[in-house]
């Protein structure tokens, strides 16, 4: 006998709810049909409209453990063991993906992971939705980050929601829930609606390189035919690149593709295709809506460096999209700035500064934002750099800062102002009254241009909380900027250890 009505799968044992919020809970049922929602003596009645219902629950405070029910007629469903806590979407690409086990130090981390009021629901990777994705989806279930009786969930965690949940729960002594909902190798714009990206020209044109893709094909059979012949091309280039990288490891990419040809990555753009703009959105994020959350953490940008004048814009989308969603304009939205990277061999076309840059901007400009930088963090030729815990403690920090209220600063240096004399040029920072704090021999990063900002490789010296910068053959110094590379040393930090953000006084 079919069941009367279903509850939305991000609903299972284990679960964290948002504290100090209106609890929304949904899913499918009959029409006329009336749902009961009971957690901890508070009941809410609904009736099924259009095959679809939501309850309404009043908001709680932090505790738990808890049981909600949810009845209609003589059926009911029963979730146990739920908390009341925060609960933070973990959303982005592969950075935020890497998972604790594969991260630095990840093995041990993973063995001593016993944190019973962290709770971890990661969204299924499904790029499009037939049966067996929704019967995946129905199985999938929240885990409570305890290595001993659930390895498997704690080792497969977002490496940087795990330490950033584990500092919150630490620092407030609240169930925090980590929802990962997240796939590398994405665009921004994969994470956004149709509807959104068509409301400007250059957002529109992720959609209209869909458009241009599909033109390849006379049917969908054809391009279902393409895309498994591509899995099964991709498949035999991966083992002969896994075998060149194993043994030459220093051999750079050029010659990678030389050898075993043309990489058949990413896989054609088309209906199942992650990549495609607007559909994780709608195979993934518009599955976990509307959850009541605390907010988001981001990880994301790498995969946009070929638009990136765009991705301010982009990001800016993404945000307004999500918090209209998820019904609260207020939400958090905490993300990481591009840390330095390069592959070997590879030009420096300084693309990864602008797609920082653009994440400053909108960092200054969105409110209830927080920016966490991580430009010493990268790895030169890792797309992947393994330290997570120090970008999920460093989210974690703009949490207790933006969001918790802690007496704390959680930036390093970002770039005030530019006083120019004579043939030098003094600049000064927030975050820097304490002074700065150089990370080596020499400072390095900084360029200078006149007039015809023509920039030039620069001297620096720190003096206390400023730096003075200077090139020989620019004799009127007009612009300066710092870090405008993929990859560089990076060595300027403050007293609290956090380096100095990229900028260029140009533009910002």
């Amino acid at each position: 006998m079919a069941q009367r009505f279903t509850v939305a799968p991000i609903f299972s044992n284990h679960m964290v709810l948002q504290r100090d919020k209106e609890i929304r809970v949904w899913g499918e049922g009959k029409d006329n049909d009336v749902i009961t929602v009971s957690l901890e003596g508070q009941t809410v009645s609904v009736i099924v409209k259009e095959q679809k219902w939501m309850a309404i629950l009043p908001s709680r405070k932090a505790g738990g453990p808890a049981r909600l029910n949810i009845t209609c007629e003589d059926e009911m469903v029963e979730y146990t063991d739920i908390l009341i806590g925060d609960v933070w979407l973990a959303g982005g690409q592969s950075n935020m993906e890497l998972q604790l086990v594969n991260s630095k130090d990840g093995k041990r981390a993973v063995e001593e992971a016993n944190y019973p009021n962290i709770r971890i629901y990661n969204s299924l990777q499904q790029s499009f939705l037939d049966e067996n994705a929704l019967e995946a989806e129905r199985n999938n279930a929240w885990h409570i980050c305890n290595s001993s009786t659930d390895y498997d969930a704690v080792a497969n965690i977002t490496a940087v929601g795990y330490y950033f949940a584990k500092e919150l729960n630490q620092e407030l002594d609240v169930p925090i829930g980590i929802v990962g909902c997240n796939w590398g190798g994405t665009s921004a714009s994969a994470w956004i609606s149709k509807e959104y990206l068509e409301k400007d020209s250059d957002t529109r044109i992720y959609l209209e390189d869909y458009e241009e893709a599909m033109k390849k094909y006379a049917s969908v059979d054809d391009y279902d035919k393409a895309r498994e012949q591509n899995i099964v091309d991709y498949d035999r280039w991966k083992k002969i690149s896994d075998k060149l990288y194993q043994e030459r490891p220093d051999i750079v990419w050029g010659e990678v593709l030389e050898i075993a040809g043309e990489c058949p990555y990413p896989e054609p753009l088309g209906p199942k295709s992650p990549f495609r703009a607007c559909g994780l959105y709608e195979t993934m994020l518009s599955r976990i809506v509307p959850l009541s959350l605390k907010g988001f953490i981001y990880y994301q940008g790498e995969s946009d460096d070929h638009r990136p004048t765009t991705y301010a814009k982009l990001l800016t989308m993404l945000i307004d999209q999500w918090r209209h969603d998820f019904k609260d304009y207020e939400l958090p939205f905490l993300f990481v700035q591009l840390p330095m990277y390069i592959p070997r061999g590879e030009v420096d076309h300084k693309h990864w500064p602008v797609i920082r840059e653009a994440q400053m901007k909108v960092h200054k400009t969105i409110k209830n934002t927080g920016l966490a930088v991580a430009l010493d963090l990268g790895e030169f030729n890792n797309i992947h750099p393994l330290d997570k815990e120090s970008v999920g403690n460093r989210l974690a920090l703009q949490a207790l800062f933006h969001v918790y209220g802690k007496d704390i600063n959680p930036y390093g240096p970002i770039f005030k102002s530019l006083l120019r004399q004579e043939n030098e040029i003094v600049l000064e920072f927030n975050n820097a009254e304490d002074g700065l704090v150089l990370d080596g021999d020499e400072v390095n990063g900084f360029e200078v241009a006149g007039d015809n900002e023509v920039f030039v490789k620069a001297t620096a010296r720190i003096e206390a909380d400023k730096i003075i910068v200077k090139a020989d053959e620019i004799e009127n110094p007009m612009h300066v900027r710092y870090q405008w590379t993929n990859f560089d040393k990076v060595s300027i930090f403050n007293k609290n250890g956090l380096p100095l953000a990229p900028f260029r006084s140009n533009e910002l």
